[in-house]
C-alpha cells in the first residue's frame, strides 16, 4: 500500500536516503520510457512532482546526495539501435518554473549573482518551450555532416539520416555561416499533421499514436529513413552548440543569425527587462496556446547578454541563466470551432464542442462534451471563442470558461434545435421535474423510431459491461445497421449473423473493412456471447436509470431471466403487488420501477427482448453472502490493484455481499488502497476509516 508521501521536514535521515533511492529508480525508469522508447506512463506533471520532491529532499540532507541522482542526470541512456555521437558542447536541461513566484525570484536571483541593484533591468528573452525532441545539427563549411538527440546530454544518438530526410532541416546554410556550428533545437509535429496520420495509420490498420511529441520522437528514431522522411515532422532553431566564430553577442541576435543562415525560428520570441514583462509575456503565450499549429508546455526564460550567460555559469545538470516556466499540465486554450448535437440511447441530445485540436496532459483534445443548453448560457461561451480546457481527472475534458479579450467580431451564439437532428426531425421535449417544472435534459420524441437512438442502444447492448463482444465497437455497429446484406437493427439481429452470412452470396469476408480471418473471428466473439449473466443481460437492454449497479440489484432480487422478464411485465401491466415486490429491492425506487414499466409497456420493446431471449442462455444470478467478513459493509478500491482488476475486486466484494462504492464517505467501512492512491487515502484517514493493502483484504476475505 502506498500512502500519502511525508513531508520531507519530517524525514529522518533513514528514511530520506531510502526516498531518493526509491526516486533516483523510479526517475531513471521514467527517463528510460521517455526518451529512450518515447511511450511515456505518467504525465510531465506527476514526472516534475517526482523531481521536485527528490530536489527537496536533496537540500535538506545535501549529503545522502546519490552518486546516481537524477539531479546529476540529463535525458536518458543511448538507444543500442544507433551509433553514439558525442556532444562537442553538452545538452543541458533547464530548470523548471511552476509558479510566478518561481519565475520572480528567477530573475531576484540573477540579479543577486550579478550584484545588480534591485531596479537595474536584466534584458531577458521569452519563447515558447515546444512540445518536442531536441536535436543537435553539426554544419562544417556549410553542410549537414551530422545530427544527434540529446541522449544523456554528453553523447547522443547519431540520426543523421534522418534529420536529412526532414524539410525544414537545411543540408546547406545560407548567408554568412561560420565554418563550424551546431545549431540545436527542436523536432515536432503540428496537431493537424498528427491526426491526419493516426487516421492514415488506422485506415491501414497500423498502430495509432498518443501524442504528436512522442509521434515526432519516434519518426526521427527510425532505422528506416524513408519512414522518417514520409513523416511531417519539423523543426525549430533556438540555440547552439559549438562555433567557430560567434555571429553575435546576444541570445536574440544568435537566434536571428539562424534565421539568416535557412532555418525557422520562433516568431514568438521577446526581449524583456522585467520579470513583470516576462510574465506579461507568458500570459500571451498562454493565450495563444490553443492557435497555435504546435504544442508547448512553458515558456523559456534566458538572459540575453551572452557574456552575462559566461559570467552566470551552471549548475550541476542545468544553465543559471535559463529556466522554463511550465504551463499547468492539466490546462490549455484552444479555439471553440462548433457546437454539434449527439443523441444518445435515451433520446438525450448532448451538446458537443469541437475545438481545434489541443495537447491537455498529453492527449490530444478535439472534442469537450457541454452537457446541456443551460451549461452553455452559464459558460457564455459563443462559436469562435478562445475557451480553457483541462481534462477532469485527466480523462474528461471539459470547458471551463473562454477568454472575452480573445472574442472574435464574428462569433455566433450558438442555438439549441427544437427539432432532433435525425432525418425524422422529431419535436424535442424537455424532461420534467420532481415538483413539475422544465429540467434541463432535452430528448428526441421520436423513441426507437429515431434511428441515432438505435445506434446507441446497440453500443450501449455491446459495451465491455454489458454482452462485451470483441469487435463490435462503434465503427463496426455503425456499419452493419446501414449495410443492406447484414443489417444489425436490434440486439437480437447481432446473434443471427453468422447464419444470415451463410445465405448472402455476398458474404462478411468480402466486405471492405473485413477479411475471412476478421469475419471468423467476429462469428466467434459473438458466439461466446450466447450465454450471459443476468446483470448483463439487465444492464443490456438500455432500460433507462437502470445502470450497472442497479442491474445487479435486480438480478440479485429475481435470481432468473424468467422471473425478471415477468415481473417486469407485471409491472408494465399495473400489477400493484409486482410493483411493491420490485419497491421492496435495495436501492429500486419509484424512477427505476417507471423506467421498467415504460421500457416493456412499449411493444416494440417486448419484441426486441423476445427476439433477443431467443437467441441467448441467461444464466442464474448468484446470491450475495450475508455471512462473510464484509457482508453488510461499504468498500472502496483505490490506487492500482496488483492482484485483480478494478472490475474484478467489484464483483467479489458484491458477491461476499458488500456494497462498493467509488467515493470516500462517512457511511465507508472499509477502504482497500494500492499502489498510487492519493486524495481517497488522504480522505480515509482523515475520517478514520480503516485501511488495509490488497494482501490484507486477501486474508481478510480468504
Amino acid at each position: 500500500m502506498t500512502a500519502t508521501p511525508k513531508p520531507v521536514d519530517q524525514l529522518s535521515t533513514e528514511e530520506a536516503a531510502g526516498e531518493l533511492a526509491r526516486l533516483a529508480a523510479e526517475i531513471a525508469e521514467h527517463d528510460r520510457r521517455y526518451h529512450g522508447e518515447d511511450a511515456p506512463t505518467i504525465t510531465d506533471a506527476e514526472y516534475d512532482a517526482l523531481r521536485r520532491r527528490n530536489l527537496a529532499i536533496e537540500q535538506t540532507f545535501p549529503d545522502l546526495v546519490r552518486e546516481d541522482s537524477p539531479s546529476r542526470r540529463v535525458g536518458a541512456p543511448v538507444s543500442e539501435k544507433f551509433d553514439k555521437l558525442r556532444h562537442k558542447v553538452p545538452m543541458l536541461s533547464l530548470d523548471n518554473a511552476f509558479t510566478d513566484d518561481d519565475a520572480i525570484e528567477f530573475v531576484a536571483r540573477i540579479r543577486r549573482f550579478l550584484k545588480l541593484d534591485p531596479d537595474a533591468p536584466v534584458v531577458m528573452t521569452a519563447e515558447p518551450k515546444i512540445d518536442g525532441l531536441s536535436l543537435s545539427l553539426r554544419y562544417e563549411d556549410g553542410r549537414l555532416v551530422s545530427a544527434a538527440t540529446r541522449g544523456d546530454g554528453q553523447v547522443g544518438e547519431n540520426v543523421t539520416a534522418n534529420a536529412r530526410a526532414v524539410a525544414d532541416i537545411p543540408n546547406v546554410l545560407s548567408g554568412d555561416f561560420p565554418d563550424i556550428i551546431e545549431v540545436r533545437g527542436e523536432v515536432y509535429m503540428t496537431r493537424r499533421d498528427f491526426l491526419a496520420l493516426n487516421e492514415r495509420q488506422q485506415k491501414e490498420g497500423k498502430q495509432t499514436y498518443v501524442n504528436p511529441r512522442n509521434t515526432a520522437a519516434g519518426s526521427l528514431r527510425q532505422l528506416d529513413s524513408s519512414i522518417t522522411a514520409a513523416r511531417p515532422l519539423k523543426f525549430f532553431a533556438y540555440a547552439w552548440g559549438e562555433v567557430s566564430e560567434m555571429p553575435a553577442d546576444t541570445q536574440m541576435g544568435m537566434v536571428e543569425a539562424l534565421s539568416r543562415f535557412g532555418f525557422r525560428t520562433n516568431e514568438l520570441m521577446r526581449r524583456c527587462e522585467t520579470a513583470e514583462e516576462l510574465l506579461a509575456h507568458y500570459r500571451a503565450i498562454e493565450a495563444e496556446r490553443g492557435s497555435l499549429p504546435y504544442d508547448i508546455d512553458g515558456v523559456v526564460y534566458k538572459v540575453d547578454d551572452l557574456a552575462l550567460q559566461q559570467r552566470l555559469g551552471y549548475i550541476s545538470r542545468t544553465p543559471r541563466w535559463a529556466i522554463a516556466h511550465k504551463f499547468p499540465a492539466e490546462k490549455a486554450s484552444t479555439i471553440l470551432r462548433e457546437i454539434d448535437i449527439q443523441v444518445g440511447r435515451t433520446g438525450a441530445l448532448t451538446p458537443v464542442a469541437r475545438l481545434e485540436p489541443v495537447t491537455v496532459g498529453g492527449v490530444v483534445v478535439t472534442n469537450a462534451t457541454l452537457h446541456n443548453a443551460e451549461e452553455i448560457e452559464r459558460l457564455g461561451i459563443m462559436i469562435g471563442d478562445t475557451v480553457t480546457v483541462q481534462r477532469a481527472g485527466d480523462v474528461i475534458p471539459q470547458i471551463l470558461g473562454f477568454l472575452p479579450e480573445k472574442r472574435p467580431a464574428d462569433a455566433r451564439v450558438f442555438d439549441f434545435p427544437t427539432v432532433c437532428p435525425c432525418e425524422l426531425k422529431t419535436p424535442v421535449v424537455r424532461d420534467a421535474t420532481a415538483g413539475g417544472g422544465e429540467g434541463v435534459v432535452r430528448r428526441c420524441s421520436g423513441e426507437f423510431a429515431c434511428p441515432y437512438q438505435r445506434i446507441e442502444h446497440l453500443r450501449h447492448f455491446v459495451s465491455r459491461r454489458a454482452f462485451d463482444i470483441d469487435g463490435l465497437g462503434e465503427k463496426q455497429i455503425e456499419f452493419f445497421f446501414h449495410d443492406p446484406d447484414l443489417p444489425v437493427r436490434a440486439p437480437g439481429d447481432i446473434f443471427t449473423l453468422k447464419e444470415r452470412d451463410g445465405k448472402n452470396l455476398k458474404k462478411l469476408k468480402d466486405k471492405e473493412g473485413f477479411g475471412e480471418v476478421s469475419a471468423q473471428k467476429l462469428f466467434d466473439a459473438i458466439e461466446a456471447r450466447r450465454k450471459v449473466q443476468l446483470e448483463r443481460m439487465i444492464y443490456g437492454l438500455g432500460i433507462r436509470h437502470v445502470g450497472e449497479r442497479t442491474a445487479v440489484t435486480l438480478a440479485r432480487g429475481y435470481g432468473s431471466w424468467t422471473q425478471f422478464h415477468d415481473a417486469a411485465i407485471a409491472v408494465a401491466n399495473g400489477d400493484v403487488a409486482a410493483r411493491e415486490e420490485m419497491d421492496a429491492l435495495d436501492d429500486i425506487g419509484d424512477a427505476v420501477i417507471d423506467a421498467i414499466a415504460t421500457y416493456f409497456g412499449e411493444a416494440h420493446n417486448r419484441q426486441l427482448v423476445e427476439e433477443l431471449a431467443a437467441q441467448v442462455t441467461v444464466e442464474e444470478a448468484e446470491r450475495p453472502a450475508t455471512d462473510s467478513p464484509v457482508a453488510g459493509k461499504t468498500v472502496v478500491f483505490t490506487g492500482a490493484l496488483e492482484r485483480m482488476s478494478r472490475d474484478e475486486a467489484k464483483a467479489m466484494a458484491e458477491r461476499l455481499g458488500a456494497k462498493v462504492s467509488g467515493s470516500v464517505s462517512k457511511k465507508t467501512d472499509l477502504v482497500v488502497a494500492g499502489p498510487g492512491a492519493g486524495s481517497k487515502l488522504k480522505q480515509a484517514s482523515e475520517l478514520g476509516i480503516e485501511v488495509i493493502d490488497e494482501d490484507a483484504w486477501f486474508d481478510l476475505v480468504g
